[in-house]
């Protein structure tokens, strides 16, 4: 995982611990999966094709078959 063993893991959960305190940081994971979530909502919206509107009103009619040419 990027190259980081368990020990520097753990040296950055303490330093942010350190930064924010321990009440901050269920403030800060509930913000940064919000977030997340938002973001992930709106590229997935963009992905979707644009449907297009219903018509209202009677199914078209097929044009009426021509007369035989004489």
């Amino acid at each position: 995982m990027f190259g980081l063993g368990i020990g520097e893991l753990l040296l950055i959960l303490a330093v942010v611990v350190l930064l924010f305190g321990a009440t901050k940081l269920p403030q800060l994971g509930a913000g940064l999966g919000e977030g997340l979530k938002s973001f992930k909502k709106a590229f997935s919206d963009t992905q979707e094709p644009e449907q297009k509107p219903e018509q209202k009103g009677p199914p078209a009619q097929p044009p009426a078959p021509r007369p035989p040419a004489t």
